[in-house]
């Protein structure tokens, strides 16, 4: 199938279990491969902060929405085909499944209802922890390390490099041992296919095993480039701060300033995605794209299969929306 128009509206995606979630500007889809062979495929549309905060769609301050809006759109694809997993683990253990079968029936209405109560707090709960463990192991954590170098280190520059150093470290030594495990791996691997299927399309070829297989496994606007920009980032904005208040104030700080730092690699990511010929690209890809080294794989044709039909049926809806505009 010819793509047209690809240059105009940003698609993109995430690697989940067993699966790949691909994103256009209105309905994202996703689609994983069950324990059968079988490809299932769910299609809704976006729903993001940036159209309650229109004020803040601006260069260097939508960053942070459009970071908050690709975690939670994350979180809830990953959720999808974590019950999927579970699906296909007790149709293979019947007996485990009757357990887990409710013993009082319900209404369709009453459990849809209650389904999704439970999933919206379980979404918000995984975002919360999640964040939570994210301040405290790559931000309190390297600043107390570092804190404790205050005898050998006098100058706040060197002490804010220093700590800038070691959250990287902490960063790219976490990616590659999560990259060890095995169902990691098969992650990578997705997160892999989707990214050939998205630069086949943004070339504007045919989406066939053919053409797939011609593209890398590496994208400009990777979600992985973006982290590691961020942090890049924070090692030069914070190196400005001192190292006189109490720890907990120093914290609060580059807490602070977070928005600052993801607007930034937010406006950088766009340039690199819209300027692959750009002179400055090398300089800007080039760590995000040795990082992407990690946490992408090369995939298999299955799954790349599975990224196209995400793909696809996003692009289905989207044309869909478009005639139903145009009429």
């Amino acid at each position: 199938m010819k793509q047209e128009n690809h240059g105009h509206a940003p698609y993109g995606g995430q690697a989940v279990i067993e699966g790949v979630m691909m994103r256009g500007p209105k309905y994202y889809a996703v689609a994983v491969r069950r324990a059968g062979g079988e490809i299932v495929v769910k299609q809704e549309s976006v729903e993001t902060i940036m159209k309650r905060f229109q004020w803040l769609n601006k260069p260097f301050l939508r960053g942070t929405l459009a970071l908050i809006d690709a975690m939670m759109l994350g979180v809830k694809a990953l959720m999808y085909s974590a019950d999927i997993a579970m699906e296909d683990i007790e149709q293979s253990d019947p007996k485990k499944a009757n357990k887990l079968k409710p013993e009082k029936t319900e209404s369709d209405d009453k459990k849809k209802s209650k389904s999704q109560s439970i999933n919206d707090i379980t979404l918000n709960a995984s975002m919360f922890v999640g964040v939570a463990l994210g301040i405290g192991v790559f931000m309190i954590g390297p600043h107390l390390l570092v804190d404790l170098l205050k005898k050998w280190i006098q100058h706040p520059i060197w002490l804010n490099v220093a700590e800038g150093l070691v959250r990287l470290t902490m960063f790219v030594g976490y990616i590659a041992l999560i990259s060890l495990m095995r169902d990691i791996r098969r992650v990578f691997q997705f997160h892999g296919a989707e990214h050939k299927v998205i630069n086949t399309y943004e070339a504007g070829l045919d989406l066939t095993p053919e053409n797939f297989a011609k593209f890398t496994t590496i994208h400009p606007r990777c979600g992985t480039s973006f982290i590691l920009l961020v942090l890049v980032l924070s090692i030069v904005v914070y190196s400005f701060l001192g190292w006189h208040h109490a720890w907990y104030l120093r914290v609060g700080y580059r807490l602070l300033l977070l928005p600052l730092l993801a607007g930034m690699a937010y406006e950088i990511i766009r340039y690199a995605g819209k300027h692959r010929d750009s002179k400055l690209m090398p300089i800007l890809t080039v760590p995000g794209e040795l990082m992407q080294r990690l946490t992408t794989r090369k995939p298999s044709d299955d799954q790349v299969e599975v990224a196209y039909k995400a793909l696809q049926a996003v692009l289905d809806k989207e044309n869909e929306s478009a005639v139903e505009t145009i009429t």
